[in-house]
């Protein structure tokens, strides 16, 4: 395909092998279970695990494929595809995204009693850094985590975070981020795995969310705690900087995300049009339908590539071509404008498609909700604004220091 140019041979032959592998499997009994059911079947989560999406930048060693972050971004555009619910991307990109930080900067101990299992789906890894009145102001969490002997001790809570009921009942954790040194704000943060199943002093609790119904969202109370040294994820108080490269690939991942489930209800809405006639001819031949399906996939196809391209900045950056600063900036960029666009085309999508666009039946309105999400998660469209910003100015024009 000419629009795959960006892509090695392997690259376009995984996607093309995987995306049959998802057709066969996400069938829609599999969607009406993740709305009805409000959870992902575990024979999709095997079958996933199966096809090596889960942790998919982890190493061999740890029983990962050792993907790249593109390869990665194909992953998500592929889930969003065959999943209007955005439940499986979600299941997708959380682990992959911080399966990476435990794999760069856990301890050895660590990384030899998690990875494996989490590559295998049988542990999730989530990430923990929102609070109920603190979302991006990371200095202000109430979350600490003191040293005690050979361990720490963590207190505070944690809320709207993904995948809380997955790692209770199934197995697994999050990486979680807490306040150690309390003088110091972010440069007093430190980073940890926080396991959840049949840990005491951990209280559970669910939310219900407008979309992405497959996948739990919720949050979790933290009354002394107390977890293992080999649980640190890097130095005590760096963890601020952790937590960061973490966003960026999750953030590049829902580029991906938006763009697959975007192009996915044009490609829905075209055949309609072909199909649905309006005084005698198809309605596809009216500007009013052709006119804003050319602006809604051009923009689609531009945010594509830049998300693919951010993606592969990031890669460099590991390999000693990009600074961390290109790299916040690229995938900002990204994450910006993919799901402002994306929710545009779906809408679009419905919007051509009459009654039936409006109908429970129709999966552009279950993606509509679930792509409305990505403007918060990971990092809000206004913080993309703000990180973009200070890269263009500098940082003497944060407004916020």
């Amino acid at each position: 395909m000419v629009e795959d140019w960006f892509f090695t041979e392997e690259q376009n032959m995984f996607r093309e092998s995987l995306r049959e592998y998802l057709q066969q499997h996400f069938t829609p009994e599999v969607i009406e279970h993740m709305e009805e059911k409000r959870e992902i079947p575990r024979e999709i989560v095997k079958a996933m695990a199966e096809f090596e999406l889960f942790c998919p930048t982890v190493s061999e060693e740890y029983g990962g494929p050792g993907f790249d972050m593109v390869t990665a971004g194909i992953v998500g555009e592929e889930l969003a595809r065959v999943d209007p619910t955005g439940s499986a991307c979600v299941y997708f990109l959380v682990p992959c995204s911080w399966s990476r930080s435990i794999y760069f900067y856990g301890t050895e101990e660590a990384k030899q009693e998690l990875l494996p299992k989490m590559t295998k789906g049988e542990l999730f890894c989530g990430i923990a850094t929102t609070e109920n009145d603190t979302g991006s102001d990371l200095a202000n969490m109430v979350t600490t985590i003191k040293p005690d002997g050979d361990g720490y001790i963590v207190n505070g809570h944690k809320n709207y975070i993904s995948g809380v009921r997955e790692a209770s009942e199934y197995g697994g954790g999050h990486v979680t981020l807490a306040r150690q040194d309390l003088d110091k704000g972010v440069r007093g943060c430190t980073i940890f795995y926080l396991p959840l199943k049949d840990i005491d002093g951990i209280e559970i609790s669910l939310d219900r969310e407008m979309g992405r119904e497959g996948m739990s969202t919720g949050g979790f109370n933290i009354d002394n705690v107390r977890i293992p040294k080999h649980y640190l994820i890097g130095e005590e108080n760096k963890g601020f900087y952790i937590v960061h490269e973490g966003y960026k690939a999750a953030r590049g991942i829902i580029a991906c995300v938006c763009v697959g489930a975007g192009l996915k209800a044009l490609e829905n809405a075209m055949e309609y049009t072909k199909q649905r006639k309006a005084f005698g001819i198809p309605i596809a031949k009216y500007e009013g339908v052709q006119f804003p399906l050319a602006d809604h996939y051009t923009k689609l196809m531009m945010c594509r590539d830049w998300a693919y391209k951010a993606l592969r900045v990031m890669d460099q950056e590991k390999e000693g071509k990009a600074t961390r600063f290109e790299v916040s900036k690229y995938i900002a960029m990204a994450k910006l404008m993919a799901p402002l666009w994306s929710f545009d085309a779906i809408n679009f999508a419905m919007q051509i498609q009459g009654a039936f666009g409006y109908s429970l039946e129709c999966n552009e309105q279950k993606a509509l909700r679930a792509i409305r999400s990505f403007g918060w998660a990971e990092g809000a469209t206004e913080i993309m604004r703000l990180i973009i910003g200070r890269e263009l100015l500098g940082k003497e024009f944060i407004a916020y220091k």
